[in-house]
């Protein structure tokens, strides 16, 4: 199946579930108990790749891992057993989507970001079909974290006199994993990014610290004024990790992270309290880059931004799910 059908069955399969209230409507009109979700971002969890297994860095490649700020999903899945293809669970969560750019996308718009530990959305128990769930899926779509990076080139000699000099600097990305996210504009920190238009999973935006009005006319003079800048990781890339890859696949270009409950989520319709699912995501060496320079660091190429590090995945590395 090409990339393209792919994109527009994951479209039909979260796009027939409108009928689920989006996460403003839902944390507004509380009625009763509550299944409420929260994020966790975990640097120590094990690092997975798309099968569910313990992911080594490959050869020629470099890894750091993010600090994060917040995250956005599309989607949330509750999943009897293995066997329960993807739209056949209960649907929880589905954010909402707009066709301004052409085709079905995320509306990044109205996409809700949450931090570590805040909630990021909720639902009365009493909406959700009683029964035991195994597993849940979540479409990830929308990162925001800092990492460091190094300015090299001979025009980054120039820059010693910089407060802290041309290595170990900091920024910070805005990275899109969803199928197809619309975006009008895009702030990673402080700096705007005008896009009017849909992009696929891989595009992401840089915004790189400021590094004081002397350094920032030599980084002028050298063509390497902009503090942001943008770029796709190569399609296919980015790792979503489904442990249920032969059972329950999930379409290519999608970032349905896929996981069981250590202890399966129990509903009865008689709850008289709140349910809080945890998600919490390994981003253990998440960001992940073509070293060109091999020092194991991101290089950013100030007179050939062509020989810069190339960033090719910047997916989750596993979720593991928990409730109380």
């Amino acid at each position: 199946m090409n990339r393209i059908l792919l994109l527009l069955t994951l479209g039909f399969i979260i796009g027939f579930s409108s009928c689920v209230e989006d996460s403003d409507d839902n944390n507004n009109n509380e009625n009763g108990p509550m299944l409420r979700f929260k994020f966790d971002f975990d640097e120590n969890q094990t690092r997975l790749n798309n099968v569910g297994l313990p992911a080594e860095i490959p050869a020629g490649n470099a890894a750091q891992t993010p600090v994060f700020r917040g995250m956005s999903i599309h989607y949330i899945e509750l999943a009897p057993g293995p066997f329960t293809l993807l739209g056949e669970g209960e649907i929880v969560y589905q954010g909402e989507e707009t066709t301004a750019g052409g085709a079905k996308a995320v509306d990044f718009d109205k996409a809700n970001v949450a931090d570590e530990n805040e909630v990021f959305f909720s639902i009365p128990l009493s909406d959700i079909a009683a029964g035991n769930y195994e597993w849940i899926r979540t479409s990830v779509t929308y990162q925001n974290y800092d990492i460091t990076f190094n300015l090299t080139g001979p025009s980054a000699s120039n820059l010693d006199f910089c407060d802290g000099g041309p290595n170990g600097r900091t920024g910070t990305v805005s990275s899109f994993l969803g199928y197809n996210v619309y975006i009008s504009d895009i702030t990673p920190r402080t700096e705007t990014l005008t896009v009017n238009d849909d992009k696929l999973q891989g595009f992401w935006v840089f915004e790189r610290d400021d590094l004081g009005s002397l350094c920032e006319n030599a980084l002028q003079q050298a063509g390497f004024g902009s503090k942001l800048n943008s770029g796709e990781a190569p399609a296919g890339s980015t790792t979503v990790v489904n442990p249920l890859f032969d059972s329950s696949p999930i379409p290519a270009g999608s970032c349905v992270v896929t996981a069981p409950f250590g202890n399966k989520l129990q509903i009865t319709g008689n709850e008289t309290e709140d349910i809080v699912v945890t998600l919490s995501y390994s981003v253990n060496e998440s960001l992940e880059w073509i070293d060109h320079i091999p020092n194991g660091e991101l290089d950013f190429h100030i007179d050939n931004p062509a020989s810069s590090d190339q960033i090719v995945d910047m997916g989750v590395r596993g979720m593991i799910p928990t409730w109380e």
